[in-house]
């Protein structure tokens, strides 16, 4: 893989696609994987570097993101906390996990903290539901957003929901795609 450090003539410095792409192949899948860890996504992004610019990296994960398959996002799930728990480690991806639900645990007071338990209700619904959590692109959003996305979901008929977690796992990614490359 080309290094890839200074920017062209005329174009801004970006510390963090110059990072990227100066990272081995095997050093990027790993990086790319705690954004999403899906196996094609990550090789078709990886074999893709090094980017001109950061919207051209953008474009290309978010292009293979709204190809992810059923199988994918199902694996994809299996990795990711239900909304409520913490993500447990020291990993990148579990301290943006609970970054990512922040607000909904921020949520205090007593009426939040009645929404909270409608909410694991509702989740629970869901999961009986759907044979699978709840995934939503929770970042900045309140107990009562999520409670009213959750609720609005269960009315979902199987193949419409795997589409919609499918688009939250591609919101998913390209947020944390984004907190990559702010890093440097």
């Amino acid at each position: 893989m080309p290094e890839t450090t200074a920017s062209p003539p005329g174009r801004a410095s970006d510390p963090g696609l110059e990072r990227l792409n100066a990272l081995s192949p095997a050093e990027l899948r790993t990086e790319l994987a705690q954004c999403l860890d899906i196996e094609r996504w990550v090789e078709a992004v990886a074999s893709a570097a090094p980017f001109a610019d950061r919207r051209d990296l953008l474009a290309h994960a978010d292009k293979h993101a709204r190809a992810v398959s059923a199988d994918e996002v199902a694996a994809a799930l299996a990795r990711h906390p239900r909304i409520g728990d913490k993500a447990e480690g020291k990993s990148t991806e579990a301290a943006w996990s609970r970054g990512e639900q922040s607000a909904f645990a921020a949520d205090t007071d007593d009426a939040s903290l009645r929404v909270q338990r409608i909410f694991e209700f509702a989740q629970g619904e869901y999961e009986g539901r759907f044979g699978q959590i709840y995934l939503v692109c929770a970042s900045g959003r309140s107990s009562r957003a999520l409670l009213a996305d959750l609720i609005g979901r269960l009315e979902n008929d199987q193949d419409t929901e795997l589409a919609v977690v499918g688009n939250e796992l591609r919101k998913i990614a390209g947020l944390r795609l984004e907190k990559l490359l702010d890093a440097a």
